[in-house]
């Protein structure tokens, strides 16, 4: 377990676009709002969710089988485009209190989700160079 990471800023990221997702997905649920917008927000959780434990338990480091970072950059860059069309609509839409709370902290989402891929893109431009491209020692 890498207790560093949550101790950094991408973890403390994580765990905020976990914990504002989960909110998010209650207010849906409880405004019994579209089911569209409960299954973005529960979507959004989990995918979160499971990133987190990645980076957590060090998994990306052992399966190379993809560029873990940049997959968590395109997922956070559809989440935020999926969650400005659908929060826009809650909002607008609003038929309760429930609904426009939950558009509203999905836009808080949309924030953090963004905050997330630029902090990764820096991590991303900022590493050693990998592979063939590396300087020899």
């Amino acid at each position: 377990v890498d207790r560093a990471y949550l101790r950094s800023a991408r973890g403390a990221l994580k765990i905020a676009r976990t914990l504002v997702a989960l909110a998010t997905l209650i207010c849906f649920l409880a405004s019994r709002a579209h089911e569209a917008y409960a299954a973005l927000a529960g979507m959004e959780t989990v995918i979160t969710v499971l990133f987190l434990l990645l980076y957590l338990l060090r998994l990306d480091a052992r399966m190379r089988c993809l560029f873990w970072p940049l997959a968590d950059i395109f997922n956070s860059v559809i989440a935020a485009l999926f969650l400005l069309v659908v929060c826009l609509f809650a909002i607008i839409i609003r038929t309760n209190k429930g609904t426009l709370a939950g558009g509203v902290l999905g836009l808080i989402l949309l924030v953090l989700c963004l905050a997330d891929a630029a902090l990764l893109c820096k991590k991303i431009s900022l590493d050693k160079a990998r592979g063939r491209s590396a300087p020899a020692k």
